[in-house]
């Protein structure tokens, strides 16, 4: 287990570091531990059951690293869990918070999360006045550094759809370009079916009655979940550009096509003339008096010619040339 922190606050103010034992001293009013941790073993999270009186469930599920966002309820604990994100080239990568909050304590389990608690922990800690309000501020600060994280990722994968938006306005897109529009379409997709959940998981603690949450801190999970509505929106947004761009470029591809076939059917017309007139004559019968024409060369040349020529200008001033 990596213990990234776990300190004693009172009234907002960082005191000591509490050190990971069976036993822990009653807490007293105004005071909560704040521990953190990353990719804990069975065995030293059933230490920490039994130092903070932590569910059985809830262990088992935040050892499995694979759960949905959820929220849920024992006794006077919350076990909550979000989904963290961030952007691995042009693949959403995920990992998994869980957090434990009870009246005196509050336990962070980090599995494959790419962003630290350290800088939130360190901006908490510059508004003790806050942070003084107990487990929900931080359990909302956490949240809301998770959901922050998405919209520099939607953002990034954004310009990235912009960028090939703009190629096909100079140069159709390859096929590797198309498979690439496919690919971060596929991972919108599923960072949809992650929003759908989150959204429901901060919506519950900004309305209902919950242990541990005290109405003052409502507010705060309100705005959390307006956040996360601006994010749900953007990458809805983000789909339907890709969808855009996609369309775009078949549209392009089958004008390109529909001109290569005018031209051909034009040049197929026009050199049809000369065809159709050199296989009339070169059906050598006897009775074809052109035949013996001094000029009769030069005059079908003339004729092809300028036959040629009035279509080459017809099909020229259609736009088909």
């Amino acid at each position: 287990m990596t213990v990234v922190a776990s300190y004693l606050y009172r009234d907002g103010k960082r005191e000591v570091d509490v050190p990971l034992v069976e036993q822990l001293h009653q807490p007293e009013d105004g005071t909560f531990v704040w521990v953190g941790i990353t990719d804990p073993t069975p065995g030293e999270l059933s230490c920490l059951k039994t130092m903070f009186g932590l569910h059985a469930l809830a262990v088992e599920d935040a050892l499995n690293g694979k759960q949905v966002p959820k929220v849920d309820v024992y006794g006077e604990q919350l076990f909550v869990v979000v989904k963290t994100a961030h952007l691995d080239g042009d693949k959403i990568a995920y990992g998994e918070t869980c957090i434990f909050v009870g009246k005196h304590h509050l336990v962070s389990v980090r599995h494959g999360s790419a962003r630290s608690h350290k800088a939130l922990r360190d901006q908490l800690e510059q508004s003790p006045r806050l942070l003084a309000h107990g487990p929900d501020y931080v359990l909302h600060g956490i949240i809301d550094f998770v959901v922050d994280g998405y919209l520099p990722m939607v953002e990034t994968l954004e310009d990235k759809v912009l960028e090939l938006e703009k190629h096909i306005l100079v140069s159709l897109l390859q096929p590797e370009q198309i498979r690439r529009i496919f690919r971060m379409r596929r991972q919108v997709i599923r960072f949809q079916r992650v929003l759908g959940p989150m959204s429901e998981v901060v919506g519950k603690l900004g309305h209902l009655e919950l242990p541990c949450v005290d109405d003052n801190a409502r507010p705060f999970f309100k705005d959390v979940h307006d956040h996360l509505r601006r994010v749900e929106g953007m990458v809805g947004g983000l789909r339907e550009i890709m969808t855009s761009v996609f369309e775009a470029s078949n549209l392009l591809e089958q004008q390109r096509q529909g001109t290569i076939t005018r031209q051909l059917a034009a040049w197929a017309a026009i050199l049809a003339v000369p065809t159709a007139i050199a296989g009339i004559y070169g059906m050598n019968f006897q009775n074809m008096p052109e035949l013996t024409t001094r000029y009769g060369y030069y005059v079908v040349l003339i004729v092809i010619a300028t036959l040629c020529g009035i279509l080459y200008a017809r099909f020229r001033r259609a736009g088909w040339l």
